[in-house]
């Protein structure tokens, strides 16, 4: 089992930066890929980015060129720097890992952390 813990959402003004971290338990990440997904209200939850055991990376065409996820293996930690924040980037975010590959769908997701609020006011 892997456990995922989100940290650093908050209330950040538009143009401004936060920094997501996933940690990881019970296992280590360095095998799974780790997607990046938000979900604001009435919304279904969608993925932003992903990184893949071999460091490749994903992002929706709504995080290009503004987000950048990472990964230490050696702290379990997977993150997400955030950019040029909008208010349209407002939604809880979410972090979940797959073992294997690359997948843009959330179905395919084995665990997921409980996600960390992000609010940006315009």
């Amino acid at each position: 089992q892997v456990q995922l813990a989100e940290s650093g959402g908050g209330l950040v003004q538009a143009g401004g930066s936060l920094r997501l971290s996933c940690a990881a338990s019970g296992r280590t990440l360095s095998g799974y890929a780790v997607g990046w997904f938000r979900q604001a209200p009435g919304k279904e939850r969608d993925i932003i980015s992903l990184i893949t055991s071999s460091g490749n990376t994903y992002y929706a065409d709504s995080a290009k060129g503004r987000f950048t996820v990472s990964r230490d293996n050696a702290e379990n930690t997977v993150f997400l720097q955030m950019n040029n924040l909008k208010p349209e980037d407002t939604a809880g975010y979410y972090c979940a890992a797959r073992w294997g590959g690359w997948s843009s769908s959330r179905h395919d997701y084995d665990y997921w952390g409980q996600g960390t609020q992000v609010t940006v006011s315009s």
